[in-house]
């Protein structure tokens, strides 16, 4: 192996043993699991990146910028709560099977692209079960409890909405001849996927799951673009985006209250404004460089593991680290888009296009409002934050990206 190639890795594991180290040393009294823990992740990390260098099975840089996401998101759950970071760990592993699970599976079979009615189906399924049989957690209706574990359907829907997308924008569902036809000049297809997606948001609103409406809804907008779409099919979407997002803010009191609190969180800093005040005061208190593993004061701030843990990052670890972890995002969406615009095969252009931006947007959002920037909406950081349906869900998509790399012929 060169030294190209190792000296990433090397980078890697010197950030989990000092990370890992200063853990132990600072949580009393001394606990061995922690360096276990470590142990772990760094034996994940350095199995995983020599299978995918020697087999050659795809770009490797796209799993060295995720390890160290992982990684540092690991190390602040240990910090945070070690009951949280022992479980981040194992769905880690999780993550990893289901990984190589998608790789293979996008691999071996060659008609994905034949089955966007199952795509379809399969989301309106899973919406109609989360409603159905679906807990309330944080005001959303958005969990479904299987064997004592909560698990979020619409991480995995992301997923199949991808697939659909990318069906739809490749141009493979043409199996019925007279979605070719055009009705007010738009073309019966366009006005089914349209149909698709705006039910998919109805669901969404209706489970109060916000974060991922926006989601879903710019991910279908940037691929109109992306695909060069008629200008009245952009301008009908983005009037419907205008007035869905004027409605929602009038006639949702949850929504107002949002927006409310982002114009000015410090008209009522104790309670309603409480989570992103706290947000901002971490963050600038951490200043370049941090306060330092351990010395700073994440509690303070509502769900920290998860939709927060952005902020106490940058508290303890400091706003050189935060920044960063954006850079790392852009990288990562720049190879996505990269394997993207060199890939030859239409349904896996449109696939990787559809996969990178739910990425980049999920960032944005998340990132966005822990900052106050936009307005808060509760998803999580892809990689970083606290949850097993999104480590898993997101390592399936990770799968998938480097399975499109290798049939491509694009490795790093």
């Amino acid at each position: 192996m060169s030294k190209l190639r190792l000296r990433p890795m090397v980078y890697l594991l010197l950030l989990n043993v000092i990370g890992f180290s200063l853990l132990f040393l600072f949580k009393q009294p001394w606990d061995v699991n922690i360096l276990y823990a470590g142990l772990m992740v760094c034996a994940i990390n350095v199995g995983v990146y020599c299978l995918m260098y020697f087999l050659d099975l795809g770009d490797v840089y796209l799993f060295l910028m995720v390890s160290i996401l992982v990684s540092l998101g690991i190390i602040m759950l240990v910090r945070l709560d070690v009951t949280f970071g022992y479980s981040q760990v194992i769905w880690f592993c999780a993550g990893i099977i289901v990984f190589f699970v998608g790789y293979m599976a996008l691999r071996l079979f060659k008609w994905w692209d034949r089955l966007s009615v199952v795509y379809m189906v399969l989301s309106v399924l899973m919406f109609v079960a989360t409603l159905v049989l679906g807990t309330s957690s944080g005001g959303a209706r958005n969990w479904i409890m299987i064997g004592g574990r909560g698990v979020q359907p619409s991480e995995f829907i992301k997923i199949a909405y991808a697939f659909t997308l990318a069906c739809f924008f490749s141009g493979k569902e043409t199996r019925f001849p007279r979605w070719e036809e055009k009705v007010w000049g738009i073309a019966v297809r366009d006005i089914v996927l349209a149909g698709f997606v705006y039910l998919c948001l109805g669901f969404l609103v209706l489970q109060r799951e916000w974060g991922t409406a926006v989601l879903f809804f710019l991910m279908y907008f940037t691929m109109l673009i992306l695909y060069d779409a008629q200008a009245k099919l952009l301008i009908l979407n983005g009037t419907l985006a205008i007035v869905g997002a004027l409605g929602g803010y009038f006639l949702t009191p949850h929504i107002k209250v949002r927006v409310s609190t982002w114009l000015d969180p410090w008209a009522d800093a104790g309670n309603r404004g409480f989570q992103i005040t706290q947000s901002l005061f971490a963050i600038t208190s951490g200043g370049p460089f941090g306060t330092g593993l351990g010395n700073g004061n994440p509690y303070f701030i509502p769900e920290v593991h998860s939709d927060f843990i952005f902020a106490a990052i940058c508290e303890e670890m400091g706003v050189f680290i935060g920044i960063a972890i954006i850079l790392i995002y852009f990288i990562f969406s720049y190879r996505g888009f990269k394997i993207a615009l060199g890939a030859r095969n239409e349904f896996l252009r449109a696939l990787t296009f559809a996969l990178t931006i739910s990425f980049a947007f999920q960032t944005f959002i998340i990132v966005g409002g822990v900052i106050k920037l936009i307005p808060l909406t509760g998803i999580t950081l892809p990689f970083v934050s606290y949850g097993g349906s999104s480590m898993v869900s997101c390592f399936l998509m990770l799968g998938i990206l480097t399975a499109v790399s290798f049939l491509e012929g694009k490795r790093g």
